[in-house]
């Protein structure tokens, strides 16, 4: 293993950033080393020990030649190959690390080391994260948020890369787990109607407040289905509906008595006699209503009795009193 400063630049990556800086007659022979030396001092100021470690100045020298031999810097293949790289290609580090190394290391075969396999998946494991808050920041707030909480980002890099602060995100897991338990709702609610046609299972569905979005997502029934549930249900309810208001108006009918022509004379006699003997008692139109109610009487006599009882004498003669 190559020895590195505090930072989190590897040394032999950083070598080849100082490398980079120079130009191809620092590193012909008879300037390649005075060039080296001048690299290890500047890496030592950095906080790397290279000149006075005989590996790291060997390692520092290999870097050298090969830079010569090559005739570019290895930053250059190695800078195309990261801004090359896209979410697919990092999908799996491991794999990934692999290949990285295949590619960068095609003229500069040293990348490939062993010793340097954790260095480049620690790198591929950065770029990953970088092509993720870039995404997520293409998708945009609560979607760019979801986005990093479902590929296990820490939370504490959501909210520095992010720039949002707690509560934002403790919103966001809040909706997440809401999400989360309403689809073992739909699940259990899907049970209840398993071995059912899908007409059938939407219904339900519906009848339990379960949106259209939900049903597609989870049941994965197509919004057609769905349109022709409601239409059925929407039929249905009217239905129910109108036998609601037949069965209203038959017991209000039922309610009110017959209309009088409807009534046969000798009933018509013996509710106009009872009528007669509620009004003995009183001539209050309030209450002979409330009586003639509680003896049966039809309603439309009531209204007459109340408020046109001359017209009693009249019934009374057409049904033969």
């Amino acid at each position: 293993m190559t020895s590195a400063a505090a930072g989190s630049t590897p040394l032999w990556l950083a070598i080849e950033g100082k490398i980079a800086e120079l130009g191809s007659a620092d590193f012909d022979d008879r300037a390649r080393e005075t060039t080296v030396h001048r690299i290890a001092a500047a890496l030592d100021q950095e906080g790397y020990n290279v000149s006075h470690h005989a590996a790291n100045m060997m390692l520092l020298r290999r870097a050298a030649v090969m830079r010569q031999k090559v005739g570019r810097p290895f930053l250059t293949d190695y800078t195309a190959a990261v801004e090359a790289l896209t979410l697919d290609d990092v999908a799996n580090p491991i794999q990934a690390t692999i290949a990285f190394a295949h590619r960068v290391g095609a003229d500069f075969p040293e990348v490939k080391d062993l010793d340097r396999r954790g260095d480049l998946r620690d790198i591929i494991e950065g770029v990953r994260l970088d092509l993720m808050v870039a995404k997520a920041g293409e998708l945009g707030g609560d979607k760019g948020i979801r986005y990093l909480i479902g590929e296990r980002v820490a939370e504490s890099v959501i909210l520095a890369r992010l720039g949002i602060d707690q509560a934002k995100l403790d919103g966001v897991k809040a909706a997440i787990a809401a999400e989360l338990a309403e689809t073992e709702r739909v699940r259990g609610l899907l049970k209840e109607v398993e071995g059912k046609d899908d007409l059938e299972r939407v219904k339900h569905l519906i009848n339990k407040e379960v949106s259209a979005e939900s049903i597609v997502a989870i049941a994965g029934i197509a919004q057609a289905t769905i349109d022709a549930a409601k239409k059925a249900m929407e039929e249905e309810l009217r239905e129910k509906e109108r036998l609601a208001a037949e069965a209203a108006a038959a017991k209000k009918a039922a309610a009110e008595g017959p209309k009088i022509e409807d009534i046969p004379p000798a009933e018509m006699l013996a509710h106009i006699e009872a009528i007669r003997e509620i009004m003995e008692f009183s001539s209050d139109p309030a209450e002979i209503a409330a009586m003639c109610g509680q003896s049966n009487i039809p309603k439309a006599l009531v209204e007459i009795a109340t408020s046109n009882p001359d017209k009693l004498d009249e019934l009374e003669a057409a049904a033969g009193g």
